[in-house]
């Protein structure tokens, strides 16, 4: 790899950067307490197999906007980080299941995004340099054969029919240890895995069939507010203040009395918090579906009349997620600005943590010319900007100031595995 290619790290500015630059400061001057304190948690609670954490950073302000646990855009990641994505693999395989062998990696159904493709190949290719012998099993209905995909890249993946024998997941010829989801199952949990035997991971409870963005961010809450008792901080710098609603039918206009109430009440939350801090911008709220992915169901909105006047386009737009899942739920999330910009337009970006077992293995900033620091990136148009660290986030250096190499990210390192924790607690909960 060449030396230009290995120092192309991201030019991004923070335009209120001083509160965040004493946060990150803080954080580097309390790594070693962090470190213990993340080690004694994942004894106690082991972290997903893998996830991405969408982060944003407002000057004033880091925390985590949205937690995936069957994380796509293994693509965008720098090459230079495939030995770490290599042995975290490998650490997380042996805690799991110690003898596996054979992986079947179960993808989305989506077999036109490219993009999503390359995904997968690049996942196939992480885990069968860990030591594995992986195949790609798809749940799509009609596929009845091997069917070869040509990507961009040049690669090349091919997918079998998954196959139900007895109480085991398998290929025509291939009968694997682990069956590995890198499908969220958003329109519920198929049949074909009642009762299997083998490890599933991560496992059916943790997908949007069952989950919930409001439980993930109430275990976060937590989370955020052990970690601040630790480092003496304020949990609202890394914490979203959250309210959620019952049911919610935005084309009958069921719910709405509930949702102008929350939407109020958090407004007016952000608003004491922005005067404790001195804080001049507007405050704003995310509401979107409480569960689902792909930036689906959500909207910003600064008063809860603007909830109440939606019209019809955008009342549909707010009633239905990936693969056409109705919303029921809806949480409301307290918007945090992105103050981070990209490139010659000064675009909004925000950056997205990647962690494989409770490892930082990279990430990107996602970047999108057309939406403002109040909006939602992941949205149609948005493209990716690999962060491309000259070491890995979770090695700092606390002499250097907080925006030096490796140290620029190893506040986002930190706020991503936090969410980590939050959702390792999910699942242990759920569990019981």
């Amino acid at each position: 790899m060449s030396v230009e290619h290995l120092h192309a790290v991201p030019h991004l500015t923070t335009a209120l950067s001083g509160p965040l630059r004493h946060l990150e400061s803080h954080l580097l001057q309390h790594q070693s307490e962090i470190e213990t304190w993340l080690r004694t948690q994942w004894l106690k609670t082991p972290a997903p197999f893998y996830a991405s954490v969408d982060l944003r950073n407002s000057g004033f302000k880091l925390a985590p906007v949205d937690t995936n646990l069957f994380p796509a855009g293994f693509n965008n990641l720098n090459p230079a980080f495939m030995p770490l994505c290599i042995q975290a693999i490998q650490s997380a395989m042996e805690r799991i299941c110690p003898d596996a062998a054979r992986i079947i990696l179960v993808p989305e159904n989506h077999t036109r995004n490219l993009f999503y493709l390359e995904n997968i190949a690049t996942l196939q290719n992480i885990i069968s340099k860990a030591g594995f012998d992986v195949r790609i099993g798809s749940l799509i209905p009609d596929l009845k054969e091997n069917a070869q995909f040509m990507l961009p890249s040049g690669r090349q993946i091919t997918m079998s029919p998954l196959q139900r024998k007895g109480d085991k997941l398998v290929l025509t010829d291939f009968e694997p240890c682990i069956v590995l989801l890198n499908n969220d199952l958003s329109s519920g949990v198929p049949d074909l895995f009642e009762g299997v035997e083998q490890k599933i991971v991560p496992p059916l409870d943790l997908s949007w069939a069952a989950r919930l963005k409001s439980e993930h961010f109430a275990e976060y809450k937590e989370v955020a507010e052990e970690f601040a008792q630790l480092i003496d901080i304020d949990p609202w710098l890394i914490n979203p203040l959250a309210r959620n609603c019952g049911e919610i039918n935005f084309m009958k206009r069921e719910g709405e009395d509930c949702l102008r109430k929350n939407v109020t009440k958090l407004l007016d939350g952000i608003q004491a918090k922005y005067d404790e801090y001195g804080i001049k911008e507007k405050p704003f709220v995310i509401a979107k579906a409480d569960a689902g992915t792909y930036g689906m169901g959500i909207m910003t909105v600064h008063s809860a009349d603007e909830l109440l006047e939606l019209n019809r386009k955008q009342r549909t737009k707010m009633s239905a997620t990936k693969s056409g899942k109705s919303v029921s739920k809806v949480i409301m999330q307290e918007g945090v600005y992105t103050f981070e910009k990209w490139g010659d337009q000064q675009s909004a970006a925000e950056p997205v943590v990647y962690m494989i077992d409770h490892f930082v293995v990279g990430g990107f900033y996602r970047v999108h010319t057309e939406r403002g620091t109040n909006e939602n990136l992941n949205a149609p148009g948005m493209h990716f900007q690999p962060l491309a660290f000259v070491e890995p986030c979770n090695a700092p250096d606390a002499s250097k100031a907080p925006d030096a190499n490796p140290n620029r990210f190893y506040a986002y390192g930190v706020i991503g595995r936090l969410a980590l924790l939050a959702a390792a607690r999910e699942y242990a909960k759920s569990k019981n």
